[in-house]
């Protein structure tokens, strides 16, 4: 851990040393003047550490949750750790797209000026709604019409992207459309095509236990929105929904 040596900055630090690490990280956005949904990403306002001592702050209260689901983690083998497995879920891998930053991709030049229709897909993306918290899991296709001065990235990083994004709590809906902002800012193409297709566990597995029912949505951009024989031809590429 770095040292602080005991001159003027040390001491905001030990001033606010019991101060957990989730209000620090609020203050900053909100002196920032930023947002922080559920589906938004913090990562510029984490410091080296942060992620760390969330984990313990989590376990904590993830161990008050359980108490008051009047649970007895200290005499139950299969909950004595639960508490500690659920926030390293949450923060490492289910939502860890809201506290990391978005994936690095290299970028090359459209040097053999491609223009013709591209597809990527059916990428799998596992997600979890902002209001229940249950899993959301589905496939995406991406279409690209690019142009010549169009960046051109590798097929896997367009997984990469997707996984950062849907690494949040997330509404389907949203969620398509951040991907399509993000794609659109890496690559700048002529045109933008995403349709996602997934289950949703709070319908699956609570209220209506529905399983079989699936949210399909789309958002079209540039030459996919103006052109309807491209946008036909993207749609009958897709198995199944041509």
């Amino acid at each position: 851990m770095q040292s602080i040596s005991p001159a003027s900055p040390a001491i905001a630090t030990d001033a606010d040393e019991g101060t957990p690490v989730s209000v620090k990280i609020r203050e900053r956005l909100l002196a920032a003047r930023k947002r922080f949904n559920a589906n938004d990403n913090i990562s510029e306002f984490m410091e080296p550490g942060d992620l760390e001592a969330l984990l313990d702050e989590v376990t904590d209260k993830m161990k008050g949750v359980l108490s008051s689901l009047v649970i007895d983690t200290a005499r139950d083998h299969n909950t004595s750790n639960t508490a500690r497995r659920v926030a390293k879920m949450y923060l490492n891998e289910v939502f860890n797209g809201r506290y990391v930053a978005a994936p690095t991709i290299t970028e090359f030049p459209n040097a053999e000026h491609l223009n013709e229709l591209m597809i990527v897909g059916p990428i799998t993306v596992r997600s979890a709604c902002s209001h229940h918290f249950c899993p959301v899991i589905g496939k995406i296709w991406i279409g690209v019409m690019p142009n010549e001065h169009t960046n051109v990235i590798g097929l896997s990083k367009y997984a990469r992207l997707a996984e950062w994004i849907m690494g949040r709590p997330q509404i389907q809906e949203e969620a398509v459309v951040q991907l399509a902002d993000l794609i659109q800012l890496k690559t700048q193409p002529d045109g933008l095509a995403i349709v996602m297709e997934a289950s949703h566990y709070c319908m699956a597995w609570r209220g209506v236990k529905d399983m079989d029912s699936k949210m399909i949505n789309s958002v079209m951009r540039g030459a996919f929105l103006k052109d309807a024989s491209l946008r036909r031809e993207f749609l009958s590429l897709i198995p199944g929904k041509g």
